[in-house]
């Protein structure tokens, strides 16, 4: 199972409570991840990534293993402490503002 931690507003929209896990069959990529948890929490669907195009929205970071992963390619492994479940694969909302 992979650990994944959500932005409070996006716990508030899958009705969650601290992280979720979901399951990954295949290769741990990010692309792999986030297509379970869009197919576990179909409320996501659109928040995280763009529908049609599937690229990461302009405000959200991904992060593993303290490293930004947010403009890595998607289907590059994630790190083994993730696929292992002892580190979370984290969705973070970016800062903006001056």
């Amino acid at each position: 199972m992979i650990r994944v931690v959500l932005p409070a507003h996006l716990r508030v929209l899958a009705k969650v409570d601290g992280e979720v896990t979901v399951q990954v069959t295949g290769a741990v990529t990010q692309r792999a991840v986030l297509d379970a948890l869009e197919a576990s929490y179909p409320m996501l669907r659109g928040t995280i990534r763009d529908q049609r195009s599937g690229k990461r929205r302009a405000f959200v970071r991904f992060f593993a293993c303290q490293e930004d992963l947010s403009h890595e390619p998607p289907d590059d492994p994630l790190p083994e402490p993730v696929v292992a479940g002892t580190e979370p694969y984290l969705i973070v909302g970016a800062m903006a503002g001056g």
